[in-house]
């Protein structure tokens, strides 16, 4: 039995993933059956290839070896979310992007792809990088996933709507390389998520282009915002408000139900969560409920001993 995390932002949360990894192979007394971390996801930014979320900030060469390296010693793979839906055929020769994945092309890590047009300049240019298929691609019909799964992809996200399917979940072939997302925030079969998706694609070219011409002003989001997507009511939900939501999956559903069925690939989302909501969130899936306070007090306490806990401070 496998329960395979997928844990967000190596970048932005690179202390606080790398302690529970340790906290995992310390005590794993403390967590459920089978609980692996398969993988962290996200981006060094800036990154003109990032989708899925706006990610603002700088990380250095320095910085990027350095998460490559501890994440890849300890077996854990790093998958880059390049997932913009809205990049041009100039937009491949960004130098950047290119680094990044000269830099971590060990054969050890991935990239989660959603345009067609990146797919295929990085199949011809960076074969040793396993491919996942975005949940950007909004995979929402049996259809439209089972296609997805015929195609050469180390692992394909479903889109979050279909999590609760079961007629739908139950005929999938290949359920070991489907990916969940458990604890989306997002409202279910929101008419708009495909248009945020483009908008967070654009503001990610526009954030980039800024960083290059006048690094030294301060990025004007809302003049990237034309739907209004910083006002999104749903981003903003923690681990507690998205329990109700209709495409929510609760642990005890991961082992009761999806891990029979043969499902084994979990995502947590959260690249632009607060601390304390991922401790929360890792602790609900991860952490067996009788021992949830302890395994968060000792995560805690690791935080305090590394100086981690200066994340606390906005």
């Amino acid at each position: 039995m496998k329960a395979r995390f997928h844990l967000p932002s190596f970048s932005g949360q690179f202390q606080l993933n790398l302690l529970f990894v340790e906290l995992l192979k310390r005590h794993p007394e403390f967590f459920r059956e089978g609980v692996e971390i398969a993988s962290v996801y996200g981006v060094f930014p800036p990154c003109l290839w990032n989708g899925g979320r706006s990610q603002g900030g700088y990380a250095d060469k320095t910085f990027m070896k350095t998460v490559i390296r501890e994440f890849n010693k300890r077996g854990i793979p790093l998958r880059f979310t390049f997932t913009n839906l809205m990049l041009e055929k100039k937009h491949l020769s960004d130098e950047r992007c290119n680094a990044m994945l000269r830099l971590a092309g060990n054969g050890q890590n991935g990239v989660i792809v959603a345009s067609p047009l990146l797919e295929s300049y990085l199949r011809r240019e960076y074969p040793e990088f396993k491919l996942t298929s975005s949940t950007c691609k909004r995979l929402n019909t049996e259809e439209g996933l089972r296609a997805e799964l015929e195609k050469d992809y180390h692992i394909v996200v479903a889109d979050y709507d279909l999590n609760n399917r079961f007629d739908i979940l139950e005929r999938l072939p290949r359920k070991q390389d489907v990916e969940l997302l458990v604890n989306a925030c997002c409202e279910p079969e929101c008419p708009n998520r495909t248009q945020h998706y483009q908008d967070i694609g654009m503001q990610q070219i526009a954030f980039c282009e800024h960083i290059k011409k006048t690094p030294q002003i301060p990025f004007d989001l809302a003049k990237y915002d034309p739907h209004h997507l910083s006002g999104c009511p749903y981003s903003k939900r923690n681990i507690f408000a998205i329990k109700n939501l209709k495409t929510h999956i609760s642990p005890e559903a991961i082992w009761d139900k999806y891990i029979p069925m043969g499902f084994e690939q979990f995502k947590i989302e959260g690249r632009t969560a607060s601390v304390p909501n991922l401790i929360e969130t890792y602790m609900y899936y991860m952490a067996k409920p009788e021992t949830r306070d302890e395994a968060r007090f000792t995560l805690l306490s690791m935080m305090a001993e590394s100086g981690a806990m200066s994340f606390y401070v906005t």
